[in-house]
């Protein structure tokens, strides 16, 4: 996937109120920029990193600027949550994720779940014989542990929710896939962040014990753009129910 907004380059002052980020750029300006993401953002968002932000070119738009990436020693994070679904979309259509070729047809957000409420990131359909549409929910995983990259990096209401749901269309006689895309190329392994949300890691454990599958796949970021690497491999720690991963 190739960035398709000019790119500048610039430091990190501050990431605030959530969406917020101040950044200096490399002629000096400081600018408030939007910053597309929920999360705590933990190991990529220190003070005085170095950063990409892209420029919308809409001098309509109340923040113009977003935040893209930030360094982390030689690596650049990809921190822009709308960047996941869009890539993903397009490595499956081009058959990339040997996990989920095969299939005919390729939507996203198609709504699903309780009265369709909500909606699945990519819905796969259709292909040789009588396989069951596949459900494949996307979740940005940019914290590190050491060599593992982990998920959540907060607490999330909406995550575990997400994980019923996906449960549902296991039972329903579907497939069901959870896509880590993780965003940093300094790690080779991925685990759930027991230590951050016990209940959601404890109920991601029992969703994949009832048939969803899960899936972590380790990206490359750079001003071209994003770069698939290598599916990773997922350890699961042992767990006493209270978050403490060993």
């Amino acid at each position: 996937m190739r960035f398709d907004k000019p790119l500048l380059e610039g430091t990190l002052i501050r990431r605030y109120k959530r969406f917020l980020a101040d950044v200096e750029l490399e002629d000096g300006r400081r600018l408030t920029v939007h910053c597309p993401n929920s999360g705590a953002m933990t190991s990529c968002s220190e003070p005085g990193s170095r950063v990409v932000i892209s420029d919308s070119e809409n001098p309509a738009r109340k923040l113009r600027h977003t935040l893209e990436m930030v360094r982390s020693g030689r690596t650049w994070i990809g921190v822009n949550t709308m960047n996941p679904n869009r890539a993903v979309e397009g490595f499956v259509r081009r058959q990339r994720v040997v996990e989920l070729q095969g299939y005919d047809t390729v939507r996203r957000e198609v709504k699903y779940g309780i009265e369709g409420r909500s909606r699945i990131d990519l819905l796969l359909s259709g292909g040789d014989g009588q396989r069951p549409p596949c459900y494949v929910e996307i979740k940005n995983s940019t914290l590190r542990r050491g060599e593992h990259a982990a998920f959540p990096d907060a607490v999330t209401e909406r995550g575990l929710k997400h994980l019923l749901e996906l449960e549902a269309e296991v039972a329903a006689g579907h497939r069901a896939v959870l896509f880590f895309f993780v965003g940093r190329a300094d790690v080779s392994r991925w685990r759930p962040a027991d230590e951050v949300d016990p209940a959601y890691c404890k109920t991601l454990r029992r969703v994949v014990e009832a048939g969803v599958e899960v899936l972590a796949y380790g990206m490359r970021f750079s001003r071209r753009g994003v770069e698939l690497r290598q599916r990773l491999a997922v350890d699961w720690p042992p767990f006493d129910g209270q978050g403490a991963a060993s």
